[in-house]
């Protein structure tokens, strides 16, 4: 017979006071550890047989863990300060200055680099957890340094921040963007993994008396390790060094991103030129020039060909322009990482051929981010900091992004060239649109259209009941217009190439049969209801319609019906709430019936939200239309 509490689950686990008796540590380097270490508290079945009978309230920690944390050189190393400080406080308390700066500088310092490779055995472990990293290490970078941050964690955060910002320029890994009332999030794509931060507005930030850092700050010493490790793969993936040199000059004049200079591994440094700037300085291109180039590659000829071939391509072939040291574009010969993301995501390139203008009342660094991740070229007011490529008289402008209230009888602006002024929500929703918008919804002044969230599926929130905005079912009836003309275009074109008789016959047939189905229009109301659709099959085959044109009309009327949205009349339901409830309770467990009850009650209160948006949404629709009225009158 066993003693009591020296197996099962008072084995398994140990408080935490039992923990730092074992470890002899102080309560904050237990946490310390636990946080470097990936250790959280557990919670036991059943608490009264892991605290050994003992009924007082405790937190609960693994066994295992406890005797892991007793090998970390981690803990050797807290200890060894805690020596340090001790001689030192002690030789400060004596006044022997010249021993107090011996210690001072043996002071001991830990890494936690094998923690990081203990953590994330795979590059993609380390990927699937950049989004806690990231938004906590650009928090720290808005905030202010005092007493308990310091200036120097402060700096190295933004540093962390702009050089991700870089690399997910460089590769144009942006999928999402979304303004929130917390701030804005971003959605990246990089190596297959969805990376997903938040990055606060740019406030100034009052951080309160009472919030202790010292949580945050060891979370925030992990992620800065990890962090130097994976951006360390990730430019050395795309052939580029890391880290990436700082111009110290543009740094202090605010140049933000812009004073990071890329390097290639060993070619120097990386050269983003301006492709429309580079046409104006051509040169020509000589035929021996060409000539030793192809020769260079083993695909010469004899002279003659030679010469015919450069005075064919001599008028499209170019170099750029005058500089006898090589310039190394913004390009990689081998096919990398972020080529395969290119490819694979066409809307990356969708302002590749548009150049926008900031006014210096814009947040530069964020729309500076998401236009130069797809493809765009930005230049900003002087106010906004320098470097800017262009300036604001240049005719290659074609957006202007402003964002200031217009003041009634101003004078037009005047620019040269034609560009189009815009708001800076214009550039968000087109990004998540994936295509470009009219202008003059978003013109300086205007109200602007909702701003939906791209993390949000319309179509799941139909079906759970949940509340659609009218600008997604907008958008959606337009989408499902442009397709339906799409289809009615390739159906002509089929059409064509049939004879007129078949063409007829399908045609007269078609009509006579669409006239009366009405087991496939409630197919098409309740498409999961499998009894419906066998129904609607049945009544298809009554009428000889072919399987292939039953599942075209069956989508058709789908499509419609979801058009139509809550419109759509839906069969009698077999059995009403009320006695769905009773069977339930009759036919479930306790358990079960707890479980059911909080599911009824969550989806009631979801319905009660989504009927109060409606309403809302209503009277908002008649206070427009009042209002216009008294305009027009």
């Amino acid at each position: 017979m066993k003693r009591k509490g020296i197996a099962g689950a008072a084995k398994n686990y140990t408080t935490r006071n039992q923990a730092i008796k074992k470890l002899q540590c102080t309560l904050s380097d237990f946490r310390r550890l636990c946080i470097l270490k990936g250790i959280y508290p557990r919670e036991p079945r059943s608490r009264k047989k892991a605290n050994k009978g003992s009924s007082a309230p405790a937190s609960f920690y693994y066994s295992k863990d406890i005797q892991y944390l007793l090998h970390e050189p981690v803990l050797e190393k807290l200890r060894e300060h805690k020596a340090f400080a001790k001689k030192l406080s002690k030789a400060l308390g004596r006044g022997e200055w010249g021993l107090a700066k011996n210690i001072e500088e043996s002071k001991p310092v830990y890494r936690i680099d094998h923690i990081i490779k203990e953590r994330y055995p795979t590059f993609t472990d380390s990927l699937r957890d950049l989004d806690d990293a990231l938004s906590l290490i650009v928090l720290f970078a808005a905030l202010p340094a005092n007493t308990s941050i310091p200036a120097a964690v402060i700096s190295n955060c933004a540093r962390l921040a702009a050089q991700w910002q870089l690399y997910v320029m460089r590769t144009k890994a942006l999928r999402k963007v979304f303004l929130s009332i917390k701030g804005i999030y971003f959605q990246a794509e990089i190596q297959g993994q969805t990376v997903t931060w938040l990055v606060p507005y740019m406030f100034t930030q009052h951080i309160p008396s009472d919030l202790d850092f010292r949580i945050m700050l060891t979370f925030l010493e992990l992620y800065q390790t990890l962090l130097g490790f994976v951006f360390f793969k990730l430019y050395t993936d795309i052939n580029l060094v890391y880290p990436p040199k700082l111009d110290d000059i543009l740094d202090e004049n605010g140049a933000g991103i812009g004073a990071l200079l890329l390097e290639e591994t060993g070619k120097g440094l990386v050269v983003v030129r301006d492709e429309s700037a580079d046409e104006t300085e051509k040169k020509r291109v000589y035929a021996k020039d060409v000539r030793k180039q192809i020769h260079a590659i083993g695909l010469g000829g004899n002279d003659a060909a030679e010469k015919a071939a450069v005075e064919e391509d001599e008028a499209m072939v170019t170099l750029p322009a005058a500089s006898d040291e090589p310039i190394d574009l913004d390009v990689f010969a081998s096919t990398s990482a972020s080529d395969l993301q290119i490819a694979l995501a066409p809307t990356t390139t969708l302002f590749t051929s548009y150049f926008f203008y900031l006014s210096r009342e814009v947040t530069r660094p964020t729309l500076e981010f998401v236009i130069r991740s797809f493809g765009g070229q930005v230049g900003w007011d002087a106010v906004l900091g320098a470097g800017s490529p262009f300036l604001e008289n240049d005719p290659r402008i074609t957006h202007h992004v402003v964002d200031r209230p217009v003041v009634a009888g101003a004078a037009p602006r005047e620019h040269p060239g034609k560009r189009a002024y815009i708001q800076p929500q214009w550039v968000v929703d087109c990004i998540n649109r994936g295509t470009l918008l009219p202008a003059d919804d978003y013109r300086p002044g205007a109200t602007l259209p909702p701003h939906l969230s791209p993390f949000v599926d319309e179509d799941e929130v139909r079906n759970r009941g949940g509340y659609v905005p009218m600008e997604a079912n907008r958008i959606e009836d337009i989408e499902m217009a442009a397709g339906e003309v799409d289809e009615d275009e390739d159906d002509d074109d089929e059409d064509d190439e049939d004879d007129e008789e078949e063409e007829e016959a399908f045609v007269s047939t078609f009509k006579g049969k669409k006239a009366a189905a009405p087991a496939l229009l409630a197919a098409a109301a309740d498409p999961k209801n499998e009894s419906l659709l066998h129904a609607a099959e049945l009544e298809a085959e009554s009428r000889g319609v072919a399987p292939a044109q039953f599942a075209a009309e069956l989508a058709a009327e789908t499509k419609k019906a979801k058009k139509a949205g809550g419109k759509v009349v839906k069969g009698p339901k077999k059995v009403d709430r009320s006695q769905e409830e009773q069977l339930a309770s009759i036919m479930l467990t306790g358990k079960q019936k707890k479980l059911y009850k909080k599911m009824a009650y969550s989806q009631d209160r979801k319905a009660e939200e989504t009927a109060k948006l409606q309403d809302r949404r209503k009277a908002i629709e008649k206070e427009k239309k009042k209002a216009a009225l008294k305009q027009a009158l």
